[in-house]
C-alpha cells in the first residue's frame, strides 16, 4: 500500500445510488478519501475543486455525458494528473474505443466485480503513486 502521508483521493461521479453505495463502500475498505456527485452538472468544478488523484466517471449521466466530462478533464493542463476510469452499461468496443481516444485511463463496463474494480483502480492509482505528482 503506498502510504506517502496522505490518502489517495477518488471521486465517484455516479448517478445510480445502488452503484454509488457499492463504490463508496469498496473506497472506504480499500482505505481511500472518497467523495460523490450524482450528476454531470456540477463535476468539473468538483474535479477542478478538489483535485481528486482518480474519478470514478459514469458515461451515462443527467446533464452533462462522462464522455463530455472526460473531454474537459484533458483538456485542462491544470487536472494532467487526475486518472479516469470510465463506467458503462453499454460496454461495447465502440465505447471503450471512444472512451479511450478522448483520454480516459481505463474503462470498465457494468455490471462489474468488485474484485475487477478495485484491481482497475489499484492498477491506476499505484501506476500514478511514483510519478511526481503535484508538479503545477
Amino acid at each position: 500500500m503506498a502510504d506517502g502521508g496522505r490518502k489517495q483521493r477518488v471521486l465517484i461521479v455516479e448517478d445510480e445510488d445502488n452503484i454509488a453505495l457499492a463504490l463508496d463502500y469498496l473506497m472506504g475498505r480499500e482505505g481511500y478519501e472518497h467523495d460523490r456527485i450524482a450528476s454531470g452538472e456540477g463535476a468539473l468544478e468538483r474535479i477542478r475543486a478538489t483535485h481528486p488523484d482518480l474519478v470514478l466517471l459514469d458515461v451515462m449521466l443527467p446533464e452533462v455525458s462522462g464522455y463530455e466530462i472526460c473531454q474537459e478533464v484533458r483538456a485542462d493542463r491544470g487536472l494532467a494528473g487526475v486518472k479516469i476510469l470510465m463506467m458503462t452499461a453499454r460496454g461495447s468496443a465502440m465505447e471503450r474505443r471512444k472512451g479511450l481516444a478522448l483520454g480516459a485511463d481505463g474503462f470498465i463496463a457494468k455490471p462489474f466485480e468488485l474484485k475487477e474494480l478495485r484491481d482497475e483502480v489499484h492498477r491506476l492509482l499505484d501506476a500514478g503513486a511514483g510519478a511526481g505528482a503535484g508538479a503545477a
